[in-house]
């Protein structure tokens, strides 16, 4: 036992000093307080330069009511009426003096219709704004056409009441699900990566082992099923070092920009009130799928003899991974139906599709864990018919025949 935690330890330590993964971690890093600073990035780009467009009122008489209501919706727009000729204001543009041009005009009916130049349109937000704030003079003066008081035109413009009630017993509410919505699509992605990442990392341990020979020196003094299962432990614990710190780092940068992280985006995410067996469900699916894939990835690394035909052993197990994860993606927006319920019973999708389900709807208790015991069948009977291809595969050299080299290392397993 004591050659099991050796080998445990040192997969770790190994791991945990190599430049690749101390890069790795410092980029990760990076990127998470980028996006929980991004408020605050765009706000320093951007310093206090206002954004000005120029208006040619050609009626004359709606840019004053235009300016009213574009400050009303961004303050930080400003308006200023042009008065040269329309060429001048295009150089202006072009020079950079406006981010662009309004011409301002009426339709047969009287009703305003604009008209915006810039130098591109890839821009939709300035001239989203703008549009905005005619639209609400347009119906101001379709209303004051049709001698509508502004009462009725408030309760003509008034949103229409629309309450979902759902008639299944105990199924969450729109407020549960926006609460529930953030941890699943962050888990989901967490899931994703740490599958991919980690359980090619575990191949690739094994195949620059062999390809060094010191595959050799290890099987005279521990048996192949320690060794498998050695390297599982000590990536699963390379992974919860990593991704503690990387936790950590988000969660202290989200504490510090908690206030500017309300409405739009983050409020569609939601994290308020999460339950405690969402998070608790999260770490299950989290840790049987590592465990599922990773077994995997071992005993597929152990098959091939050279570092490059790793990527081509896995790339079965990555397509699994990523199907899992569309298939999650599409289902937060449908979490109900029976293609997702059917899918979520499927031992490679399951950490991720049958995790989705537990976060968006209300099941009944025997679902997720049928789904768990799915999970934990499907290791044990993974991990034994992984231990015996991974006996007789860390013996085989040469060029990899994919997943015919399965029955040679069974093969080489049963003539010990």
């Amino acid at each position: 036992m004591n050659n099991f935690w050796i080998i445990l330890f040192h997969t770790y330590t190994s791991k945990l000093k190599t430049k690749s993964f101390l890069l790795t971690t410092i980029i990760m890093a990076v990127l998470i307080i980028g996006l929980t600073n991004l408020t605050n990035i765009m706000e320093y780009f951007n310093g206090d330069e206002e954004e000005k467009v120029a208006v040619m009122d050609e009626t004359g008489e709606l840019y004053a009511l235009f300016e009213t209501q574009v400050n009303s919706i961004n303050e930080e727009l400003v308006v200023e009426e042009f008065s040269g000729s329309q060429s001048e204001a295009e150089a202006d543009v072009e020079n950079g003096v406006y981010e662009g041009l309004l011409v301002l005009n009426v339709d047969e009916d009287g009703l305003p219709v604009a008209t915006y130049k810039s130098l591109s349109v890839s821009d939709y937000a300035t001239p989203g704004d703008l549009q905005f704030a005619l639209q609400g003079i347009k119906s101001q003066m379709a209303a004051a056409q049709l001698q509508l008081t502004p009462d009725q035109l408030a309760k003509l413009n008034e949103p229409v009441p629309f309450e979902r009630i759902a008639l299944k017993e105990n199924a969450k509410t729109q407020e549960e699900l926006s609460e529930a919505r953030g941890l699943v699509y962050v888990l989901l992605f967490v899931i994703y990566f740490a599958v991919i990442m980690y359980a090619n990392m575990i191949a690739m341990e094994v195949a620059t082992e062999k390809s060094s020979r010191v595959m050799e020196i290890l099987i005279s003094s521990v048996s192949p099923i320690k060794q498998m299962f050695g390297k599982i432990l000590g990536i699963a614990l390379l992974s919860l070092t990593q991704m503690a710190f990387l936790l950590g780092v988000g969660y202290f940068f989200v504490k510090q920009n908690l206030e500017k992280m309300q409405g739009g985006f983050f409020e569609f995410l939601g994290f308020q009130n999460v339950p405690i067996s969402t998070v608790i469900y999260a770490i299950i699916f989290f840790i049987l799928g590592y465990f599922l894939y990773a077994t995997l990835a071992a005993f597929l690394g152990s098959l091939v003899s050279r570092i490059e035909d790793v990527n081509q052993m896995i790339t079965p197990m990555t397509f699994l991974v990523i199907g899992g994860f569309m298939i999650a993606m599409f289902g937060l927006n449908q979490p109900d139906t029976t293609f997702m319920t059917i899918s979520s019973y499927i031992p490679f999708f399951t950490p991720m599709l049958m995790f989705m389900r537990v976060g968006m709807l209300e099941l009944p208790v025997w679902e997720p864990i049928l789904g768990i015991a799915i999970l934990v069948v499907s290791i044990v009977i993974l991990a034994i018919f992984g231990a015996r291809v991974y006996k007789g595969g860390v013996l085989m050299y040469g060029k990899s025949n994919s997943f015919k080299d399965i029955k040679k290392a069974l093969q080489l397993t049963k003539d010990e």
